[in-house]
């Protein structure tokens, strides 16, 4: 077998930003940031979704920039009519 081709796995801090949750995990993926958790330092990995924000896993639902958009869309091109007083 060649030497030193395998991968470092090592635990790694995940950063959800979206819940401000952090997650140690063991994985080989390489990061040049550290961050010192519990008197502990890890390689830092920063994530936009994980089990902890994604509305599936927590049964809530997250309003995004697009219900915004959609909504100022149908503002911008509805059609308003006026009902006449009987």
């Amino acid at each position: 077998m060649k030497p030193n081709i395998h991968p470092k796995y090592r635990q790694v801090a995940f950063h959800d930003t979206g819940v401000n949750e952090y997650i140690i995990v063991g994985s080989t993926v390489k990061t040049s940031r550290t961050i010192e958790l519990d008197g502990k330092t890890y390689p830092y990995m920063t994530l936009d979704v994980s089990s902890h924000s994604h509305p599936f896993y927590t049964g809530k639902s997250k309003s995004t920039k697009q219900d915004g958009r959609v909504a100022r869309f149908k503002k911008q091109f509805s059609v308003n009519t006026i009902k006449a007083n009987k």
